[in-house]
């Protein structure tokens, strides 16, 4: 009999996350360009949102009827067929949980988010990445992947730490490549930095089909990630089964009303994805430019990008240059990208300071 008590075999094997720093080694404060935070800050209609009415003693809308209604009405969707959570992360391991377990297998494309590998292992499921396209998401690879075993497919469109991209056509024919009994779950928490004509299709795909789940978030182009507000949609069955084991009070009062508040703030979000896609073509520009010294940036949808060091500048050299001059930014070695670094975009000075890094490094003139 053990002294004490044993976690389960499939939670050993599981790393925590590990969030984006916003400090220095020594303890400065350094602008965090590393969480893919909205660098404009939230709507002041979302900030009204969060005073308004605000009682701590009561409990929150535990279904957040208000929230999921508005939500409907801006995407065309059933609000029956909406469930919010915790941020899309507690949805994302929820969807988990509820289709897959112990001699499962939940597969993902190589350079995914860490959260689907710990969301795998949580249930005692097994994480399985299939081959990656040049840092981008390989159907092909996917779907020759796929097993009897498995029970859930997470694909991230844009893609979180690449920024890439799979068209509508590609997602379809994911969706059309899987088993009926396998959850295609969509997380799409950087859609809204699309353009508009630019959708992937999920959607549609869950309003049509029984196996597939999207995921959203306030977290991103809403400026809200310190409230932990998204959402799901999918048909009813899978809609349940969240609901079912879901937190029952997992979105605060504060955060339903912001998010409510700043969904209907479009001149907000239309303002932020223009601000990140100038920024992003510019910081983009500036890399290129420096191609000659092994940077490459891979081409993103999102509101950062991933910056390759494949010369004799090193990633490690540039995340300590850029710490130096006051930015975080995130490495991530530990998910097989020792030699990137993912720098969320920023104000217009702010990418200019780090252009302005890199190129010292690479012994460019001003």
């Amino acid at each position: 009999m053990a002294d004490k008590p044993e976690m389960k075999p499939w939670i050993e094997g599981i790393h925590a996350y590990v969030p984006g720093k916003s400090t220095a080694k020594d303890g400065r404060a350094l602008v965090k360009l590393s969480a893919n935070e909205n660098p404009l800050g939230c709507s002041p209609a979302a900030l009204g949102g969060l005073a308004q009415g605000h009682a701590p003693a009561a409990y929150p809308d535990p279904d957040a009827n208000a929230l999921r209604a508005a939500i409907a009405r801006l995407h065309g969707v059933d609000p029956a067929r909406i469930v919010c959570g915790t941020g899309s992360d507690e949805l994302l391991n929820l969807a988990a949980q509820g289709f897959a377990g112990p001699g499962d297998e939940v597969l993902f494309s190589r350079f995914s988010f860490a959260v689907y590998d710990i969301a795998a292992r949580r249930c005692g499921a097994t994480p399985v990445e299939a081959p990656d396209d040049d840092y981008a998401t390989d159907v092909d690879a996917l779907l020759a992947a796929v097993t009897e075993k498995t029970r859930v497919v997470f694909l991230a469109n844009p893609n979180n730490p690449t920024g890439t991209y799979l068209p509508r056509t590609e997602v379809e024919r994911l969706h059309a490549g899987l088993p009926a009994d396998v959850l295609l779950v969509v997380d799409q928490a950087y859609a809204e930095y699309l353009e508009p004509e630019e959708g992937d299709g999920g959607l549609d795909l869950a309003a049509r089909h029984q196996n597939v789940l999207v995921t959203r978030t306030f977290s991103k182009i809403y400026g809200l990630a310190g409230e932990r507000i998204g959402w799901a949609t999918g048909a009813p069955h899978l809609v349940d089964v969240l609901n079912r084991i879901r937190g029952p009070f997992n979105v605060t009062a504060s955060g339903q009303r912001a998010a409510l508040a700043a969904l209907a703030d479009h001149a907000f979000l239309s303002r932020s994805r223009e601000a990140n896609r100038i920024e992003r073509a510019r910081f983009a520009e500036a890399i290129a430019a420096l191609g000659n010294h092994g940077l490459r940036a891979v081409p993103s949808k999102a509101n950062f990008l991933l910056v390759l060091f494949e010369g004799a500048v090193k990633a490690e050299a540039a995340l300590e240059a850029i710490g130096e001059a006051g930015y975080a930014v995130r490495h991530l070695p530990g998910q097989g990208l020792p030699h990137a670094l993912r720098i969320t975009i920023g104000t217009g000075k702010q990418m200019d300071e780090i252009a302005a890094v890199l190129r010292d490094l690479c012994g460019e003139a001003a």
